[in-house]
């Protein structure tokens, strides 16, 4: 769906706003400090916000005044953030779980390149995304957007890169301040609740213009690049599709879309939110992760021949998806709440399974000419931190080429009869990731130790609540 034409407007008066030079007018991204200096200047950016993912993909971080920000101010958190739970707690200490016994300061290093205003602010604000080092300026292995570099570069000691393109599901629902009480689909502009049946309905969509206005608004502005938008099969549900490229700008550009469509749905007085199923009997919202991967030297497609027919890259990339991407689902399927959508007829892949444009498999090959041939991953839930789901299903894809893995023959029909190939729930997950020896290689023990323990802390904590089934069905019955 193209972007409207609503005239943009200025974040101070046009008569006081200075001339951009024209080498500075990119909305993302600058190529040194100097440049971002001018780039600040030139649009009055007051403050900076410096954020960077958590385990769970919130933004943590610090904000300051531009002035403080380009005088090369060292920037430091706590390795703490990385331990606790997505409601703040901190597990107990296991073998493999443990706390640095100072909880030292970890430092944010600004990648230049993320530089962008944050256009729902009412003062000029900036924001960039920043990457975690030591005290020694080393990378923390167990960071997110470091765990993805850790898996490029695996590739790119091979000579290759990996392409991807992302694809978010997501609802809107109106607001809801008592979490005891199911969520509903907001009222649109005809002044009713959508309901379902709308899938790749235009209408669906123009219930929501003014809003998807700002999407596209807010997004222009910070230079991030939609392809399509689409309304899918729940009700209120949307799905934007992103453009192929590097799996760090596309994790980047995904965490910053997640937190724009926030914004702009509060502005409009309801909720966008990336659960995996918030609504009961409802389809639930998945990340597809298109990927291929060229060749650096020649800019070829991997999974090809020069004949056009496809490589055995292309088979082993496959079959490593199927062989790991079940001990990885952890990553793709991080919540109690993930597993709800992993569940029989409710319009997701509940199998191992691959197949030619069947979307009933796991992994889906696409219709395309040769040069375009990718697998696509249907697992991933919305709710997962993008850059941890494209990491574990890259390396899943790799390591399939690394030990040579031959994929089962292609599925002709329904992949979704019979039983389900997957883990059911959290623990099961956690404890596949823990057992494969081959994840240590690719991921680093830390992250598996830390990433584990705190998964096992989250559902603990949901063991704490009481559920509406269990008061229904168990009160009075035994």
């Amino acid at each position: 769906m193209p972007a409207r034409k609503t005239p943009l407007k200025a974040s101070i008066p046009v008569s006081k706003a200075p001339m951009v030079p024209p080498g500075l007018r990119s909305a993302r991204g600058v190529a040194n400090w100097k440049e971002a200096a001018q780039w600040l200047r030139a649009r009055g950016i007051e403050d900076i916000e410096c954020i960077t993912p958590d385990l769970a993909g919130v933004p943590r971080g610090k904000m300051m005044p531009t002035s403080k920000f380009t005088s090369n101010t060292s920037l430091a958190l706590p390795s703490a953030i990385y331990r606790h739970t997505i409601s703040g707690e901190y597990p107990e200490e296991t073998e493999s779980f443990r706390y640095e016994p100072r909880d030292n300061d970890l430092k944010l290093v600004p990648d230049l390149s993320t530089l962008s205003v944050v256009p729902w602010e009412t003062d000029p604000t900036a924001q960039v995304i920043c990457d975690i080092v030591n005290s020694e300026g080393q990378e923390v292995s167990y960071t997110p957007r470091n765990v993805l570099k850790r898996i490029m570069g695996l590739y790119r000691d091979r000579g290759w890169k990996p392409v991807v393109a992302p694809e978010i599901e997501f609802y809107l629902v109106a607001k809801n301040d008592d979490p005891d009480y199911p969520l509903h689909p907001p009222k649109g502009r005809s002044g009713r609740s959508i309901l379902g049946g709308q899938g790749y309905s235009i209408a669906g969509i123009n219930e929501f213009d003014e809003l998807i206005d700002d999407i596209y608004h807010f997004s222009e502005k910070q230079g991030l690049e939609i392809d399509t938008l689409i309304h899918e099969e729940g009700p209120a549900q949307l799905e934007i599709n992103l453009r192929h490229g590097d799996p760090i700008e596309l994790a980047d550009q995904v965490f910053m879309f997640k937190r724009t469509i926030r914004e702009a749905a509060l502005k409009h007085g309801i909720y966008a939110t990336f659960m995996a199923k918030p609504m009961q009997s409802q389809p639930g919202s998945a990340m597809h992760i298109h990927q291929s991967v060229v060749n650096i030297e020649t800019g070829k497609n991997v999974f090809t021949n020069p004949d056009g027919s496809p490589s055995p890259e292309f088979f082993y990339f496959i079959g490593g998806m199927q062989r790991f991407v079940p001990n990885a689902l952890a990553m793709l399927a991080p919540y109690v709440n993930s597993y709800r959508r992993l569940a029989p007829n409710m319009s997701c892949p509940v199998n191992n399974a691959w197949g030619y444009d069947n979307r009933t498999t796991a992994f889906r090959v696409p219709v395309s000419d040769p040069q375009a041939r990718r697998v696509e991953n249907r697992l991933p839930s919305s709710d997962a931190n993008p850059y941890l789901a494209l990491a574990a299903s890259l390396a899943s894809g790799l390591l399939g080429i690394m030990k040579q893995v031959e994929p089962t023959a292609p599925t002709e029909d329904s992949a979704n009869e019979g039983s389900i190939d997957l883990p059911r729930g959290l623990l099961e997950a956690i404890a596949l990731m823990e057992d494969e020896p081959a994840f240590e290689e690719v991921f680093g023990q830390d992250f598996i130790g830390i990433y584990a323990g705190v998964k096992r802390g989250e559902f603990e904590t949901f063991m704490q609540v009481i559920s509406p089934w269990e008061r229904e069905f168990l009160l009075l019955n035994v």
